[in-house]
């Protein structure tokens, strides 16, 4: 049994890791302040006794070392970051702020305690708009926005620190990722959640430019399962590993599965392409297969289909 730390713990990403580590019997310790996070998803865990919530920030270093002391981390989920590029567009400072300096004080603390392994969300949006397909990790960075250059320092701070401290830390890829609890109406909502509830609402569902361009769409299940194998993972370290399907899905034949997995009677409709929007994107995944024993279970039909229905529930709860 671990007693693992994950930031950013009541955010999409986040509250799913912890449920999933709760369901196997470890302690789960969740840090997030909240800005994007929603207490909703963990509120179901507050009476279990290995669960334990603090509301704060990763730059406070006071709150993280009581964390330590008081709780004795043996691992760590690092999930709590600013994950809009739009917003680190905006606010370059207060994205590095938080990306960066926050991910080196957690680094940090982690080193002096003694934890014995991290793994942190990092991005596909480290390789910019390469036309290298499919993707692999050797693929130069090519950052593109405060965001992705955010992620890429991370990674040069966990080698860094795996060097000098003999932290054993993994970095995630992660590509589009969606599933239940992804909110569709926060400020850096994903295609898939704003997609289905249209869909459930009958609206047209628009498309920028013609709808050929494609993602590599992976189910919050299979980023779960990414997660705890590599917090599990005893002889990677230094490393970072694509989190994808494997598989391009253009986004008129995703607005097309979802209206029919939804029962809609939606029009898509296409608007003008966004300029710089990247044209094609999916991974090659072969080396966290080889490395992790990662493998997706979930395809794009069947991953659309839970989702699909766990928003139609919480639809007709609020109703």
């Amino acid at each position: 049994m671990e007693t693992v730390l994950v930031t950013g713990g009541a955010g999409f990403i986040g509250c799913n890791i912890a449920e999933a580590l709760l369901n196997k019997g470890h302690r789960v310790v969740v840090l997030d302040d909240l800005s994007s996070g929603k207490m909703e998803n963990i509120a179901h865990h507050s009476a279990n006794e290995a669960f334990t919530f603090y509301r704060g920030s990763i730059l406070d270093s006071g709150l993280v070392r009581t964390i330590f002391q008081k709780h004795k981390i043996s691992c760590i989920s690092h999930q709590a970051a600013v994950a809009s590029v739009t917003k680190s567009i905006q606010d370059p400072v207060m994205t590095s702020s938080v990306n960066v300096i926050g991910t080196i004080n957690l680094f940090s603390l982690a080193a002096e305690y003694k934890c014995k392994r991290i793994v942190f969300a990092s991005s596909c949006a480290i390789y910019g708009d390469t036309r290298l397909l499919p993707i692999k990790e050797t693929v130069p960075v090519n950052a593109k926005s405060p965001y992705a250059a955010s992620k890429a320092a991370d990674e040069l701070f966990a080698g860094a620190f795996h060097s000098l401290y003999g932290v054993r830390i993994i970095g995630l890829r992660y590509f589009n990722v969606y599933g239940r609890r992804q909110d569709p109406a926060s400020d850096y909502a994903a295609v898939i959640p704003i997609f289905i509830a249209k869909a459930l609402a009958n609206e047209k569902i628009p498309i920028d430019g013609d709808g050929m361009q494609t993602r590599d769409f992976i189910y919050i299940d299979d980023v779960v399962q990414a997660n705890i194998k590599a917090l599990m993972k005893e002889d990677v370290a230094d490393s970072a590993f694509n989190v994808a399907v494997g598989r391009e899905t253009s986004i008129t034949e995703l607005a097309k599965v979802i209206v029919a997995t939804a029962g809609s009677r939606s029009e898509i409709v296409h608007l003008p392409a966004r300029a710089g929007d990247i044209r094609n994107s999916h991974a090659d995944i072969e080396s966290a297969r080889k490395n992790l024993g990662f493998s997706p279970e979930y395809t794009i039909e069947q991953g659309l289909r839970e989702t699909v229905k766990w928003y139609r529930e919480q639809s007709n709860q609020v109703k």
